[in-house]
């Protein structure tokens, strides 16, 4: 049995998430939004108290709002204000966003003068709006910077981290990550070294928690956002080979630099690590806004959809009934998200059989287990609907890589290699395999990689629009399908 097989044996009990793994992408986006609506409410306070009732305001000077605040956002992001070290450093960053608030309400003059217009403004007005503005700005960003702080604290918006290597370069990164609190949205769970019993170096109180084995089953017990290979850059077949392994974690891979390039930093790294010298070698399937995106898809959807074939759910449970004794619903382990276990809803489509089976027979072609109502219902997919449920609860989502019974996925995963990498994201009711006809029986090895293949890259280029372009493909090709027994 293989080393990856082992560790899903050992199937973990995953304690879920309890913190939100904030980016410097989301943080931005959510400064730029707070930004945009503390602006207009400064222009509406402004008219109320120099103008009259702000639910009577005048055209041009919602115009002068939306220019404003419009102004705002790209002269901003040209300053530098919405990055993560601007972010970090509100009381150093105040004097750019009063420059930033400058510059917006000179465009607006200028505009003004041009256009022929300045005389339709009340002066008084145009300097309160700059003052309510730039003190909005000044206090949110403070405020903001606290609010994280304390989050962050409680470990609610934190990043969960941990480091690949034990030597010279982890201490210096593990230092620089914890040295004045530059970065507080970052927690270091644990240090993994495949030469862990021989090494004796000083971590600064990070556990030294094991291998690379031992990394893959902690990863499926404790969400981990980010992964960090802090390795000399000589020891290269060796980086290559532990990035390889984690590929099919559903994380974030950096290699950080080498000693020198903690001396010598010359270009900041991506993401919220400040300026720390390192480059992401692997991008996780889901992260900032994906993430958010995703969950509403899947929730809005799922929700309405079930609504929609609520009666006909309720025909095929009669249908499924009068046809042969047994359950509605027939229940079976899969692996889903990060190689976790939970249990997927289908109709019945064949006989019950009350003594369960020990491995997993795939339907075949004029299989006799399968029910006439059954052999219907799996060529039109609708024994399928109920992980509707699936998704609606969290544990699938209505696009993904097609779950795998439980010992077809220890088969396969021993004879397909990166096999794993599919459950970086969750399972799905259809798929990019599914719409490219890849469905159904898979009684050769070249099917289900070309099935693993096509997941894959699902995975690699998930997308809200490569989504939507599935689920439409899905109406014409996922619910009749001669390859379904």
């Amino acid at each position: 049995m293989s080393s990856s097989n082992a560790a899903q044996h050992d199937t973990p009990t995953y304690k879920g998430r309890t913190s939100f793994p904030l980016s410097s992408y989301v943080l931005s986006g959510l400064f730029s939004f707070i930004d945009t609506i503390l602006i207009a409410i400064a222009g509406l306070v402004a008219y109320s108290c120099i103008l009259g009732n702000p639910f009577y305001i005048r055209e041009i000077y919602l115009f002068a709002i939306f220019f404003i605040f419009s102004s705002y956002f790209f002269v901003g992001r040209y300053a530098g204000i919405y990055e993560f070290s601007a972010i970090m450093t509100p009381l150093q960053t105040i004097s750019r966003i009063g420059g930033t608030c400058a510059i917006t309400f000179l465009l607006l003059l200028a505009l003004a003068f041009s256009l022929n217009i300045s005389g339709e403004f009340s002066r008084f007005w145009i300097y309160s709006f700059f003052g309510f503005s730039f003190l909005y700005l000044a206090l949110a960003r403070i405020g903001g910077y606290w609010l994280l702080r304390m989050l962050a604290a409680k470990d609610i918006i934190c990043r969960r981290i941990v480091i690949v290597g034990a030597g010279p370069q982890a201490t210096h990164l593990i230092k620089e990550l914890n040295e004045g609190q530059k970065y507080p949205l970052n927690r270091i769970l644990g240090v993994f070294d495949d030469r862990a019993s021989r090494i004796e170096i000083d971590l600064r109180g990070i556990p030294l928690l094991g291998n690379i084995e031992a990394l893959k089953t902690y990863c499926r017990k404790q969400q981990v956002d980010d992964i960090i290979v802090a390795l000399p850059w000589h020891a290269d077949e060796r980086q290559v080979s532990i990035v390889s392994q984690l590929r099919e974690l559903p994380a974030h891979v950096h290699l950080a630099s080498d000693l020198v390039g903690f001396r010598y930093p010359n270009k900041p790294s991506p993401r919220h690590f400040g300026t720390l010298p390192m480059i992401e070698v692997v991008d996780s399937p889901l992260s900032g806004w994906g993430v958010l995106l995703k969950w509403l898809e899947d929730k809005i959807l799922s929700f309405l959809l079930l609504l929609m074939f609520s009666p006909v759910f309720l025909c095929l449970a009669i249908a499924i009934r009068l046809e042969s004794k047994g359950p509605v619903l027939f229940k079976q382990k899969r692996f889903g998200y990060n190689n976790q276990e939970f249990e997927i809803y289908k109709f019945r489509s064949m006989y019950h059989d009350s003594v369960p089976t020990i491995t997993t027979k795939q339907a075949t072609k004029d299989d006799p287990r399968i029910t006439k109502v059954g052999k219907f219902i799996r060529r039109t997919s609708l024994d399928e609907l109920p992980q509707l449920l699936n998704v609606f609860f969290g544990s699938m989502s209505l696009v993904g890589p097609r779950p795998h019974a439980v010992d077809h996925n220890e088969e396969y995963s021993e004879l397909i290699e990166g096999y794993f990498g599919r459950h970086r994201v969750k399972p799905g009711i259809t798929g990019w395999a599914q719409v490219n006809g890849l469905r159904g029986e898979t009684d050769t090895l070249k099917k289900m990689e070309a099935r693993v293949q096509h997941d894959m890259y699902y995975c690699e280029n998930w997308s809200l629009l490569f989504d939507m372009q599935i689920l439409i493909k899905t109406l014409f090709v996922g619910f009749i399908n001669k390859n379904a027994y």
